[in-house]
């Protein structure tokens, strides 16, 4: 590897371990666990979002601990998406940020960080916020990244 290459790498987890720092304990940044109500909510904009643009898609919400909590898919959904939409939205709530910080930091810096555990660097995923709190996390799965993510952003305003 590089020098440039190691020091764009040893950045990027500069940026993710300042970050996770900066945030206060998980006590702190963690309200409690997203209610099946709550996350039905959540799941009816992203679907309503989904059905106007005629996009297939499974959406999951999970709770603080990246556990299934709701999910829906539209017939004829692509397979694959069942599990990358739990993935990805797992992977927002335990992470405490958006799936497309990791999506952005690995195009730039490379793969380096799919290493880590439940890491999803692709758009779609995003944590759900109640009270300045994170409560669990939505996602999409099914059609591009910008896709997935417009209709997760569509279910937060149902909250």
């Amino acid at each position: 590897m590089s020098m440039s290459k190691w020091a764009a790498t040893a950045a990027a987890i500069g940026f993710f371990s300042v970050a996770t720092s900066a945030l206060a304990s998980d006590a702190d940044v963690y309200g409690p666990d997203i209610t099946l109500s709550e996350a039905k909510q959540v799941a009816a904009g992203a679907v309503k979002e989904c059905a106007v643009n005629k996009w297939l898609m499974a959406i999951a919400v999970v709770d603080t601990h990246g556990a299934l909590v709701y999910y829906e898919k539209a017939d004829n959904t692509e397979v694959a998406s069942a599990q990358i939409a739990l993935d990805k939205a797992a992977s927002a709530a335990l992470y405490k940020r958006p799936t497309r910080d990791f999506f952005d930091v690995t195009a730039k810096m490379g793969p380096f960080m799919l290493n880590m555990d439940h890491v999803i660097a692709a758009p779609g995923g995003i944590p759900v916020m109640k009270d300045g709190k994170i409560i669990g996390a939505i996602s999409a799965s099914g059609g591009t990244g910008a896709q997935d993510e417009q209709c997760a952003k569509a279910g937060l305003a149902g909250l």
